[in-house]
């Protein structure tokens, strides 16, 4: 199994510094601060990134389980909002909203599987100390 990596520089103080974050792949290289990760700053912050590979796993786990259960999604779309509490300084949750069109599949199977996947994918089980909620909708 390969190994991914990222990096990140920080320059200066918390509050005035800045950064820059790269993925190894080579696809994102980008600032960070602390205004776009507890403000409303323009540039990515860590939190933001979990949230993108979050996503993207959910998705991929749960068109392996539907496909597992004889299901072929035509379009699985997944928004994960991390919520980081400023004062404790922790990602006290985050919200998975999907939003999924399969054929022939019925809500109760549908919520199994997804729940399935939540629960299953390496992201999750890498956050397993933050509180994950989901909520699919079946289009």
């Amino acid at each position: 199994m390969p190994t991914r990596n990222a990096e990140a520089t920080w320059r200066g103080d918390l509050k005035s510094g800045s950064g820059d974050l790269a993925l190894g792949s080579g696809v994102y290289e980008g600032p960070y601060s602390f205004a776009s990760r507890f403000e409303d700053g323009d540039a990515t912050n860590p939190e933001e990134l979990i949230g993108a590979a979050h996503a993207g796993c959910f998705v991929m786990a749960l068109s392996n389980e539907l496909d597992e259960a004889g299901y072929e999604p035509e379009q699985l779309h997944a928004d994960a909002e991390v919520h980081l509490d400023p004062e404790a300084l922790e990602i006290d949750w985050i919200e998975l909203t999907l939003e999924a069109t399969i054929p022939d599949i019925d809500e109760d199977t549908f919520q199994e599987i997804a729940a399935g996947a939540k629960a299953g994918c390496p992201v999750s089980k890498a956050l397993a100390g933050v509180d994950i909620r989901l909520d699919a909708t079946l289009a």
